[in-house]
């Protein structure tokens, strides 16, 4: 099912240094973890921590990543990654993301993230009914 008005998650942090280049500029995998940092965050702020998605014996596996790039962060500046819920469906969730300059609002990297729910031995199974019901009402 598409999610028609999902709540966004925000979290903001500094850039840090071991995420840029030689010039100061944020190199373009650094993106993809602050995606993952956003995810967290949104699990934390729905109530679903991926930790407890773990120890009731499932796992989210990334099938696909997109990330298009604006304009570039640099060390030292506030990003703010908006992080939201885009699609559930029996076996799979994807996400949506916008990392922003925290304190101009320039769009610097926009992207989605694709996942399928498998077991602990990598097979791919339905998302437990409990968390879809929770992540239908997140």
């Amino acid at each position: 099912m598409k999610l028609e008005n999902p709540d966004v998650v925000e979290t903001t942090f500094h850039v840090r240094y071991a995420e840029t280049d030689a010039m100061g500029i944020v190199h373009h995998a650094s993106y993809i973890v602050w995606f993952e940092e956003g995810r967290s965050a949104w699990g934390r702020a729905k109530g679903l921590p991926y930790n407890d998605f773990e120890a009731a014996g499932f796992f989210l596996a990334l099938t696909d990543v997109h990330a298009r790039y604006a304009t570039p962060a640099l060390y030292g500046q506030r990003v703010t990654v908006r992080t939201r819920l885009s699609e559930v469906r029996s076996r799979s969730l994807a996400f949506a993301y916008e990392i922003v300059n925290a304190d101009t609002g320039a769009l610097c990297v926009s992207g989605t993230t694709r996942h399928i729910c498998v077991t602990r031995e990598g097979k791919p199974t339905r998302l437990p009914d409990t968390w879809k019901v929770r992540l239908g009402a997140a």
